[in-house]
């Protein structure tokens, strides 16, 4: 086969049918509208409109967007609008990285249960660090945070790990003052990995005994009790791993990373440097060796079947606030920190980011003329979609 321009969508249009035939009856609803929607992306099948310059008269047609939160193609405009609507969150303080990681035994029960096993990773995650956080022994303070999952490795092996980004300090129990944390020191990494393991086995064992839990194929023996009980208690002994990053400063620091963090999908299109013959060659750092720079080459087949690994259930919320960030009545508690961080420096609040959205996610500007660099482009018509024929891989009935 030619090579094709490298990216996802084209591995999927190229490879999706060969996909089809060996994994095609264990893709789930989920998976098969992720491979629907990036492949029609920006083509024909849905739609789009023609656009004319309105000084040169060029004339050209731009397909929609598919706008699935897992297409590479997509999110660079839904990184934006996101950036754009957290702007006001920011804080002046330092702002630390603590990241959550699921050991990997429990990686095939959360394949099987990504719904129940990632929002338990979620709660116990955010319990943990505001039980610690409010323990007068550590901080003494409510805080605010937002969480990102994520679920691979750079290698696109299942890998489940929560992001969170949390700003420097907290407000009082008492809520009249702001406590800062200790220089370049959020909590203790030992205390929070005990607090995790514990909260995350127990609402584990809660949803078994609840019902909660399918078990299949390999798992099967799992719905046992006594089998479900002997396979947790290695869990509760071993070492959970829960790091705390060294804080990355303020507004503007924190800004760069949620950029690049918030919207990412489990391969993004410039990893990929090749297409063809049936494989997929992409780069990748091997963090085991000190983040070494490797390439890595697959099978188409095999790529399409890692990638979707990360497909989440419809609907699932993988980017959550808590505390004084959570959604609710978000813009007054923030709106309260920031007096109380006026008060604590005894100065005028500092001027904001430089770093706007727009900087952060630069692009082509889709008003201008290609041709003539002068003209804007108008929109004349619309153009229908084109129905396309129906394949099992992208039956999503």
């Amino acid at each position: 086969m030619t090579q094709q321009r490298p990216g996802v969508a084209a591995v999927l249009r190229s490879y999706g049918a060969t996909f089809a035939q060996s994994h095609g009856k264990s893709a789930s609803i989920d998976q098969r509208r992720v491979l629907r929607d990036i492949i029609g992306c920006r083509t024909a099948a849905l739609g789009g409109h023609k656009q004319k310059c309105d000084r040169c008269g060029h004339e050209q047609i731009a397909y929609n967007s598919c706008r699935n939160r897992h297409c590479p193609q997509c999110q660079a405009a839904a990184r934006a609008r996101w950036l754009d609507a957290r702007e006001h969150d920011l804080l002046d303080v330092a702002y630390f990285h603590v990241v959550f990681t699921l050991p990997e035994p429990l990686g095939p029960l959360a394949l099987q249960n990504k719904r129940a096993v990632y929002g338990i990773l979620f709660r116990a995650a955010a319990e943990t660090l505001q039980t610690i956080a409010r323990d007068p022994k550590h901080l003494g303070a409510d805080i605010g945070f937002l969480a990102v999952l994520h679920t691979w490795g750079q290698n696109l092996h299942h890998h489940p790990h929560l992001h969170c980004v949390v700003p420097g300090g907290g407000v009082s129990l008492n809520g009249q003052h702001w406590i800062n944390c200790d220089r370049g020191f959020f909590l203790p990494v030992h205390v929070l990995s005990r607090m995790f393991r514990g909260k995350f086995l127990s609402y584990l064992q809660r949803a078994f005994e609840e019902g909660k839990l399918g078990f299949h194929g390999r798992l099967a023996q799992l719905a046992d009790p006594r089998t479900w009980t002997r396979w947790l208690t290695p869990l509760r002994s071993r070492a959970w791993v829960v790091y705390a990053k060294p804080p990355f400063g303020g507004p503007r620091q924190v800004l760069r990373y949620l950029a690049r963090y918030t919207h990412r999908v489990a391969i993004s299109n410039q990893r990929i440097l090749s297409v063809r013959d049936g494989q997929v060659t992409f780069r990748w750092k091997d963090y085991a060796r000190g983040q070494r720079r490797c390439r890595m080459t697959l099978s188409a087949v095999e790529f399409i079947r890692r990638f979707l690994l990360h497909v989440l259930p419809k609907n699932f919320v993988h980017i959550r606030h808590y505390g004084f960030l959570a959604n609710r009545d978000r813009g007054r508690k923030v709106g309260t920190v920031k007096q109380l961080l006026e008060q604590a420096t005894a100065t005028a609040p500092s001027p904001p980011p430089s770093d706007s959205p727009a900087e952060l996610s630069p692009g082509p500007d889709f008003l201008c003329c290609p041709r003539c660099r002068q003209g804007h482009l108008v929109v004349v018509a619309k153009v229908e979609a084109q129905p396309w024929s129906s394949t099992p891989l992208l039956d999503t009935s």
